[in-house]
């Protein structure tokens, strides 16, 4: 079986991570000090964070700018549910905008509509590896004076017309083991605000930055040595990872022709970095598409079967949003894999089984 993901490591990581363990300094040191300045110069800013989850990053930039209890958050409703429950977590409410058909992305033409007085920031999803329409969220966003925090967990490495995800505002990044890099788990918080960043940099570490004189209060979402060493070696591979998966998409853009599904649009002047490669297939025939595709051998995933709004926690607190185009999306979303490690067999292996189908 072809699996949906899989982390990809060879000798460097290994020796990384023995170089640490013989080292002794096994907490935040300066591999992970090394792991910020590496991927602030990927992002291109002056300041990262390492932290220790996506979630934690998230979370700690809402923070750092000042969000909590009777404040509202703008987001999407089509995305991993850590995007708002960091907005939950930090006493505010998230409001929910619906999503644009082709990208996934929020739709920015309705957010200008879901704006009140208690409306403090926006945070766009980059989803799948795609960015989200900046130009125009950067715009309201300063028309209103509002904080925007990317959640771009699942994009680093890709570009919005020359320019990388985690530049435009406060950036949030993911370091699980499925993303296009990984520390094993970890996230990365990018910013060019000073302020941010020292802010951070204190709630991360029980508000601290001298030891034992605390200044605010604050948590322990550090990340480790070992951690950093491992994402130090991946930010060094991210370039060769990232054309692995732009080939593995362009192999199936040329050769899936199955009539019943459609393949993904990218967005004219963007890098899609394919986090995931997403088919669109008709909500009647998904299951029995993903059972035929497991019967050949290929895994499939469905990244994210209930738009956030439907949860059942968020029903149990309130939601009742009207999102038609979420709803018809997360019932029509099936992913292939696409991670570095495919071989050329394995992909002709997933296209033919695509391409396969008996879809009655």
């Amino acid at each position: 079986m072809i699996p949906i993901s899989r982390p990809l490591f060879g000798s460097e990581e290994e020796e990384a991570v023995l170089a640490v363990l013989r080292s002794g300094m096994i907490a935040q040191g300066p591999q992970v000090e090394r792991f910020e300045a590496a991927f602030a110069a990927l992002c291109g800013v002056p300041h990262a964070v390492a932290v220790s989850s996506g979630t934690t990053a998230l979370y700690l930039a809402l923070l750092a700018h000042g969000i909590g209890p009777g404040d509202e958050v703008i987001t999407t409703p089509f995305t991993f549910i850590a995007t708002a429950n960091s907005v939950l977590m930090t006493g505010a409410r998230p409001v929910f905008v619906d999503i644009d058909p082709a990208s996934f992305n929020i739709d920015p033409a309705l957010i200008a509509a879901a704006i009140t007085p208690r409306t403090r920031a926006i945070i766009p999803v980059h989803l799948y590896g795609q960015i989200a329409a900046m130009d125009a969220i950067m715009e309201i966003a300063q028309r209103h004076g509002l904080v925007v925090i990317e959640d771009a967990a699942q994009a680093v490495g890709a570009l919005f017309h020359d320019r990388p995800a985690g530049s435009f505002g406060t950036g949030c990044f993911s370091l699980y083991a499925t993303k296009n890099i990984t520390s094993g788990e970890g996230g990365m918080i990018t910013t060019a605000d000073p302020a941010v960043a020292n802010h951070v940099r204190l709630l991360r570490s029980h508000g601290s930055r001298v030891r034992y004189y605390h200044e605010m209060l604050g948590y322990n979402f550090r990340m480790t040595d070992l951690q950093a060493a491992i994402g130090l070696v991946q930010v060094g591979k991210l370039a060769a990872f990232t054309e692995r998966r732009l080939h593995h998409a362009a192999f199936f853009d040329r050769h899936i022709s199955h009539p019943a599904v459609t393949k993904p649009q990218v967005q004219p002047g963007l890098r899609h970095v394919f986090h995931q490669y997403i088919l669109r297939i008709h909500a009647d025939h998904r299951a029995e598409a993903a059972r035929q595709l497991a019967a050949a051998g290929v895994g499939t995933a469905i990244f994210y079967p209930l738009p956030i709004p439907r949860q059942p926690y968020y029903r149990e607190i309130g939601y009742t949003d009207h999102l038609p185009v979420a709803d018809q999306i997360s019932a029509e979303v099936l992913a292939l894999p696409v991670y570095p490690g495919l071989s050329d067999a394995d992909l002709s292996q997933i296209v033919d089984a695509v391409n396969g189908m008996r879809l009655e």
